[in-house]
């Protein structure tokens, strides 16, 4: 599976408004805020890649799987389930 972005690119400041007593709560706790932002982020943007791919394949797999349907897999003769 690939990266869904590149992890070597270079870092950019940016501003975001976080609510004042969580950000204090986490810095009590010595919470990376940037890193775990990072991996929310990341997270975040990793479903929404998968959730545009599979509207985009929608068609082809609505066609595989009624085809599966209609005609079987290649190996149910093989199978033991």
């Amino acid at each position: 599976m690939s990266a869904i972005y590149n992890k070597n690119a270079a870092k950019k400041a940016t501003n975001v408004t976080i609510n004042a007593d969580l950000l204090q709560k986490a810095k009590s706790y010595k919470i990376n805020i940037s890193k775990n932002f990072e991996a929310y982020l990341a997270d975040v943007v990793r479903k929404r890649e998968e959730q545009q791919w599979l509207e985009e394949n929608r068609e082809a797999i609505d066609a595989f799987n009624e085809r599966v349907k209609r005609e079987g897999c290649f190996s149910d003769e093989h199978k033991r389930f």
